[in-house]
C-alpha cells in the first residue's frame, strides 16, 4: 500500500501496528542512507535533519539533569502560564484521562513544569524521562512534541519511530506552542501524549484549539490589565502639560496626553526610573506608575547620528535586534514572523515593495495587506530606521545580521520561501558556513 508523508497519521488510526513497522522501517532506512519505503513527513525529516547535525544518539536516549522541585516551584511562580492552566485543564484533561493520555506543560527552555492525567500513562512516561523538571528540548531529546513545536512554532503531532530516539517509539504526542499574544514571545508548549495504541488524527486539531483558548485568555488578561493602568494613570496625565504616555512594563500603552496614540513604545532593558531615549519619541524621563511606567518628553529628540543595527538569529528559539550608537542602545526581542521580515529587508538593502516581500514571505506577491500590516507593527519601534517604497533598512544605518553556524538552522520555524531557499548552501560555500548578512 503506497502511502504519501501526510497519510502516515490517518493511516495509523486503522491499524495502529502496522503503521508503526512502517515507521520503523523508514527511520532506520533514513538514519542508514538507504532507500526510505515511504518519505517522512515534511515536518518530521526536517528535525531528524536538525538531530543528525547536532549530534543527537537515535539509538540511546540522553536525559539532562531534573530540575529540583523548589526550581519547578520558582518557575511556576514566574511563568505566564499559570495563569492559563484552568483553560488547559478544562480542555484537555477530562477527555486526556478517558482516553488514557496526559498533559504536559512545559516551558520555553523545554523544561516540563505540569504533567497531569491518567496514572498508569504518568508511570510510563516515568520510564521515558517525561517527568517533572525534565528537559524535552528537541536538541536534546530528539523530535518530539514538546521539543519540535517549539523549534517549528507551531503544532505537531509525532508518531511511533517518528521520535528521532528509538526508546521514545513506543510513545505518541501532539503538542502546540503557547505564544505571549503581546509580542509573539514563545511562552511554553503544551502536549498530550500517551501510548501507541493511543494515537487518533483529530489529536492534533484538539491540543491546537485548546492552545488557542489559552493565549485568548492571555490577550483577555493583558487587556485588564491595561484598563487598570489606564484607571491609576488617566488623571495624572490630564494634570500634565506636553507629550505623555502611561505604558505597562512590556510598553504597551494604557494612556496619552500630547501626541497621537501609539499601541507600544520599546522600553529599555532593563527599565529603570530617570532619564532615557525611546525610539521615535526621543529623550525622556520615565516614573514609576502603578504596574508601569509614566514616560514624560524630556525635551526635542535627540538626533541619531551614525547608527549600527545588529539582528541577532544565531539562536534557536530568541532572535533580536540591537540599535547601537545614536542617542542610546537599545534592544527589543522579535516575534518570528517581524524575524522574517528585517532578515529579507537586511539582505536586501536596497529594499523589496510589499508585492515583493509578499512573495518573499507567502509566494504569493498579492499578499500586500499582510505585508503593509507587519511593516506597520515594525515601525513602531524600528520606524526611525526604515524608509518605505521600497521599504529598507535607512542608507546610513551599518546592518549586521549574526546569523546561525549550519544555514540549515536559519529561522527554522519559517515556511517563507525566501527564507527556505536560503536555508540551502550555496553552491562553492561549505557546508555550516552561513552567508554574510551584512
Amino acid at each position: 500500500m503506497a502511502l504519501s508523508p501526510m497519510d502516515v497519521t490517518q493511516f495509523a488510526a486503522v491499524d495502529t501496528a502496522r503503521a508503526a513497522r512502517m515507521l520503523s522501517e523508514v527511520r532506520s532506512a533514513r538514519l542508514s542512507g538507504g532507500r526510505v519505503p515511504v518519505a517522512p513527513r515534511p515536518v518530521i525529516e526536517q528535525s531528524w535533519e536538525r538531530m543528525l547535525r547536532s549530534g543527537v544518539d537515535p539509538e540511546h536516549d540522553f536525559r539532562a539533569g531534573l530540575l529540583s522541585p523548589e526550581e519547578v516551584r520558582r518557575r511556576r511562580e514566574s511563568s505566564p502560564l499559570r495563569h492559563v492552566l484552568p483553560v488547559l485543564r478544562e480542555g484537555l484533561l477530562s477527555v486526556a484521562d478517558v482516553a488514557h493520555h496526559i498533559m504536559v506543560v512545559a516551558d520555553d527552555d523545554g523544561r516540563v513544569l505540569w504533567r497531569e492525567g491518567s496514572a498508569p500513562v504518568l508511570r510510563r512516561a516515568d520510564g521515558l524521562g517525561l517527568e517533572l523538571g525534565a528537559d524535552w528540548r528537541e536538541e536534546v531529546v530528539g523530535t518530539n512534541g514538546v521539543g519540535t513545536p517549539a523549534v517549528t512554532r507551531r503544532p505537531v503531532q509525532v508518531f511511533a519511530s517518528e521520535h528521532f530516539v528509538r526508546s521514545q517509539a513506543t510513545w505518541t504526542c501532539a503538542g502546540a506552542p503557547l505564544t505571549d499574544p503581546r509580542d509573539g514571545r514563545l511562552l511554553g508548549v503544551v502536549d498530550v501524549s500517551g501510548p501507541l495504541e493511543t494515537m487518533h488524527p483529530a489529536t492534533l486539531a484538539w491540543v491546537d484549539s485548546v492552545a488557542k483558548l489559552a493565549e485568548a485568555r492571555l490577550r483577555e488578561l493583558h487587556v485588564r490589565s491595561l484598563e487598570r493602568l489606564r484607571a491609576v494613570g488617566a488623571p495624572v496625565l490630564a494634570r500634565l502639560d506636553g507629550r505623555a504616555l502611561v505604558v505597562d512594563r512590556d510598553g504597551w500603552t494604557a494612556a496619552v496626553t500630547g501626541m497621537p496614540y501609539v499601541d507600544r513604545v520599546a522600553l529599555p532593558r532593563p527599565s529603570a526610573a530617570g532619564t532615557g531615549w525611546l525610539p521615535s519619541f526621543g529623550a525622556c524621563l520615565l516614573e514609576p506608575l502603578g504596574e508601569g511606567w509614566l514616560v514624560r518628553a524630556a525635551g526635542e529628540p535627540v538626533a541619531h547620528g551614525a547608527v549600527r543595527i545588529v539582528l541577532d538569529l544565531g539562536q534557536p528559539r530568541r532572535w533580536s535586534v540591537r540599535v547601537l550608537g545614536g542617542a542610546e542602545a537599545w534592544a527589543r526581542e522579535l516575534s518570528p514572523r517581524h524575524a522574517e521580515v528585517l532578515y529579507l529587508l537586511a539582505v536586501h538593502r536596497a529594499g523589496r515593495s510589499a508585492a515583493e516581500l509578499a512573495q518573499d514571505m507567502f509566494g504569493a506577491p498579492a499578499r500586500t495587506v499582510t505585508v503593509r500590516a507587519e511593516m506597520s507593527r515594525v515601525r513602531r519601534y524600528l520606524g526611525a530606521y526604515l524608509d518605505h517604497r521600497p521599504y529598507r533598512f535607512c542608507e546610513d544605518a551599518e546592518v549586521e545580521v549574526l546569523l546561525p553556524d549550519d544555514p540549515r538552522d536559519l529561522l527554522p520555524h519559517s515556511t517563507a520561501p525566501a527564507v527556505t531557499d536560503r536555508r540551502r548552501p550555496a553552491p562553492g560555500r561549505p557546508e555550516g558556513r552561513p552567508a554574510s548578512g551584512s
